[in-house]
């Protein structure tokens, strides 16, 4: 888990190959039309890494988690940063829920049209008055005869725009009737151009080439035969997922800081002021040499988390700390990137501005940092719980 085996080294040089055609300027473009990566995301889709995570008896190629988190984070590296991870992030990992707990059916229908990128998918969880606490979610799945009718509404949810299907939490049982609340809610993949769905993008600070919406759900008809795994499990689903989200993002992260990073240290080597290279000033030298290490702890951290996870062993304390050191790296680094170029730091051309934008999400999503620390003082230093 110190250094990559010979597949990922193989993943990592194919990934970067594919990237060459997709440069700083191209991010560019898309982040100012708040435009989505459609070339690249069809790209990737030809190249079979849509695939990675889909076993290879739904035709996918059925990589560890580690492999995964190395794709994703030579995408960030590349200079695609978040906006590249988070076009293809959802189509990768996010689907475990329907790989492992629908029927065959709907397996069969979904899965082969995201390996070829025919069908994009967007995840809806967080809702406007329930925020973190994804137990007080609202909106319901009422049954109807063969089909459920849906009402609610859901905010934040990247790539709602151009997704064809969400995969969409609902209670199908109101909180106040069951035992823990936890129960009675349910996944099921709601198409998005169904009658009743409103899309509304959320102007934003960084990544704005994946759209962030709020989504409201008004009497939206969906058959019953859409639920994924039983009804009423759906929260315990997500959950089998979170390590994994966290790792990954850890990766992507960690890819993002070095990017930063580089940028830095090549500015560093080449600009002079009075009569000398700016890299040459330790106050320039040891902001960025400690970045270094900390994105290499950060990396550290999450290489351990992912073979934990790949091994079948429990990895919550190592997944959550792998996302904190990673998204505070990451955004320590791209700021420290903007300082050292000054006043070009600020300026769309050089490319650092918009990963200092991107960056900085990763401290409040797909979990606050402040609840990460809360999860380790809880469950890691068994103090009492906080909330």
């Amino acid at each position: 888990m110190f250094k990559d085996t010979e597949d990922q080294i193989a993943i990592r040089n194919a990934v970067r190959t594919l990237l060459k055609q997709f440069p700083d300027e191209y991010w560019m473009e898309k982040d100012s039309k708040e435009e989505f990566p459609k070339e690249f995301y069809s790209a990737f889709a030809e190249a079979g890494f849509l695939g990675a995570s889909i076993p290879e008896e739904f035709n996918g190629t059925g990589l560890p988690l580690a492999d995964v988190a190395a794709i994703l984070q030579e995408i960030s590296e590349s200079g695609a940063g978040m906006a590249g991870a988070s076009a293809v992030h959802m189509s990768m990992f996010g689907i475990q829920p329907i790989i492992k707990h629908a029927d065959s059916r709907l397996r069969d229908e979904i899965l082969p049209r995201i390996i070829d990128g025919s069908l994009q998918i967007c995840f809806g969880v967080t809702e406007p008055d329930a925020g973190t606490d994804t137990t007080r979610i609202t909106t319901f799945a009422r049954r109807d005869g063969d089909d459920y009718i849906v009402r609610g509404n859901k905010i934040w949810i990247s790539k709602a725009l151009d997704a064809d299907e969400c995969l969409l939490l609902v209670r199908t049982v109101k909180i106040e009737n069951v035992a823990r609340p936890t129960d009675g809610m349910s996944l099921i993949l709601v198409p998005m151009k169904a009658a009743g769905i409103a899309v509304s993008p959320i102007p934003m600070l960084g990544r704005r080439s994946i759209a962030a919406c709020e989504v409201v759900f008004d009497d939206v008809r969906v058959p019953a035969n859409r639920i994924v795994g039983e009804e009423g499990k759906g929260f315990r689903y997500l959950l089998e997922s979170l390590n994994a989200e966290r790792i990954l993002v850890a990766a992507e992260a960690v890819g993002l800081g070095r990017a930063a990073l580089a940028k830095a240290v090549r500015y560093a080597n080449e600009r002079q002021v009075f009569g000398r290279l700016i890299g040459q000033n330790q106050g320039v030298q040891f902001p960025l040499a400690d970045s270094y290490a900390r994105l290499e702890a950060a990396d550290l951290a999450a290489r351990k988390a992912a073979w934990l996870y790949d091994a079948g062993e429990p990895c919550g304390a190592e997944a959550n700390t792998a996302k904190y050191l990673a998204s505070e790296a990451a955004f320590e680094a791209a700021d420290r990137a903007m300082q050292t170029l000054g006043g070009f730091g600020y300026a769309n051309e050089y490319h650092v501005e918009r990963y200092f934008r991107e960056a900085r999400l990763w401290r409040v999503a797909p979990v606050a940092q402040n609840l990460i620390l809360s999860f380790i003082a809880e469950r890691v230093l068994g103090l009492p719980r906080s909330f």
